[in-house]
């Protein structure tokens, strides 16, 4: 009897194909048994989520948060800014934060590092009709310290613009002692709303956008004076800033070119969750996150809300 060495071919192939299929699904096991086992650290960062309520339906717009605050005094402001974040009352496409990543190296070693960001300024209201609002220091402290997040270095801004998808130009609204009024963050707001819409349909809402706004940054110059706001930023499209880091404002000053960017102060070093408060303090570590001289001594502002004036 002769074998048929058609049979033996099919017999060869199915063999091949059952092997190839057993071999996929064993690695595809043992990948699944290593994702497994990599640890909650990492995983406890990734799509990080800002640790909110969600918005009511009968919170106020950015529209009547305008009309609502226009009036009000600093700290009255302020006590409410401070509330509406807490309750809820932001646009739903700030929430998910963005990661920054990078490769750096350092005395001959080289880093991961992955910190999380806020797409965009902080603002209230909802995605449809959202006001980005200034703060003074005081207050976005208190609130980076309710949701454990960090205000940014002027290093961290820096990255921020490089990695951004939208970069907006800035607008600067003649100087004048209005600026520091709600009526002029308005208008400022609506300026960018417009620079907004252009982009939308290539950047929706939730992209990583800058260059509207100056940042309000932690710095060494805050050990130096603590009854001051330290801002940095407005980068121009040639990555020139407009804003060199300046420390000559009171605490209490916020006028309509500030933005306050969050960073969730927990990052991703090497594979390892670290938090930025402790990298900044770091004295060789914290060249990853600033280019001060220097380690951070402190990496936060008073929440002194004595000094309103």
């Amino acid at each position: 009897m002769h074998n048929n060495p058609a049979i033996f071919n099919k017999n060869g192939i199915r063999f091949r194909i059952i092997i190839s299929v057993f071999l996929a699904i064993f690695f595809l096991c043992c990948k699944n048994d290593v994702d497994q086992n990599i640890t909650g650290q990492e995983s406890q960062l990734i799509g990080t989520i800002l640790d909110l309520p969600s918005r009511s339906g009968n919170s106020y717009s950015g529209t009547e948060l305008i009309q609502l605050l226009t009036p009000l005094g600093l700290k009255e402001r302020e006590e409410i800014i401070y509330s509406e974040i807490l309750s809820g009352n932001i646009p739903y496409f700030l929430r998910q934060l963005t990661p920054i990543s990078l490769d750096l190296e350092l005395n001959g070693l080289s880093y991961s590092l992955s910190f999380y960001v806020t797409p965009d300024y902080m603002a209230l209201g909802s995605n449809d009709d959202y006001f980005i609002m200034p703060m003074t220091p005081i207050i976005a402290q208190d609130i980076a310290n309710s949701l454990g997040l960090s205000l940014m270095t002027k290093k961290m801004v820096d990255h921020i613009w490089q990695h951004s998808e939208l970069k907006l130009a800035p607008t600067p609204i003649p100087p004048s002692p209005e600026m520091i009024t709600i009526p002029v963050f308005a208008d400022h707001n609506e300026i960018i709303s417009a620079q907004r819409l252009e982009a939308l349909d290539l950047f929706p809402l939730g992209s990583l956008v800058a260059g509207h706004k100056k940042d309000v940054v932690i710095s060494n110059r805050i050990l130096e004076n603590q009854n001051k706001v330290v801002i940095y930023g407005w980068h121009q499209s040639n990555g020139q800033v407009i804003q060199p880091l300046y420390s000559g404002h009171v605490n209490w000053y916020a006028d309509y070119s500030h933005g306050i960017r969050f960073a969730l102060d927990k990052c991703i070093l090497n594979g390892e969750v670290k938090y930025l408060s402790d990298i900044l303090k770091d004295p060789d570590l914290y060249h990853l996150l600033s280019d001060e001289d220097g380690p951070m001594i402190m990496t936060n502002y008073p929440v002194d809300k004595l000094s309103y004036p």
